[in-house]
């Protein structure tokens, strides 16, 4: 039994140092303004991309900022108490329920030390769109305070109609 409980600790240590090792990457790939959106709209690029899981409190919390993803989280419950649908009936990084992304191009422009606000553009099939993306940096990060499309703003959907 030893020898297992030997090789059980090599392996788990094994597996820790893999993963020290892989945070610093990926902190740093969202080091930046730029960086960080290029890691979320990446996922929308091309034919049959997939975009990201923006469902539930978890995976909200890895994009957005933690009051932004209280209005989210609460309205997505208030709806599923309801049998409703949630107020965001789409995708918010492209302002779309379906997407074929190409030409995608991301500017921010730094507000001081600890805000942005970025340009994301983006042709969606074929159709030039863009969407403006407001971020702070917290401990863990940059997260979107807020994504202003067109017609409206992610945040204004929880906040303008209550």
């Amino acid at each position: 039994m030893k020898p297992l409980t030997s090789r059980l600790r090599l392996f788990l240590l094994a597996i820790a140092c893999v993963f020290a090792l892989a945070a610093p990457a990926f902190a740093a790939d969202e080091a930046t303004p730029d960086k960080f959106l290029a890691t979320i709209y990446h996922h929308y690029e091309g034919k049959n991309a997939k975009g990201v899981d923006i469902y539930g409190k978890g995976a909200l919390s890895r994009y957005f900022e933690p009051s932004l993803v209280a209005l989210i989280a609460a309205d997505e419950a208030a709806a599923a108490k309801r049998g409703d649908v949630p107020e965001l009936d789409g995708d918010p990084f492209i302002d779309a329920q379906d997407w074929e992304v190409t030409d995608l191009k991301i500017a921010a422009v730094m507000d001081g030390t600890d805000k942005a606000s970025a340009t994301v553009s983006f042709r969606n099939f074929n159709e030039p769109q863009s969407v403006t993306v407001k971020l702070v940096k917290l401990r863990v990060g940059w997260r979107i305070a807020d994504i202003v499309w067109s017609d409206g703003s992610l945040r204004a959907l929880y906040t303008d109609n209550h």
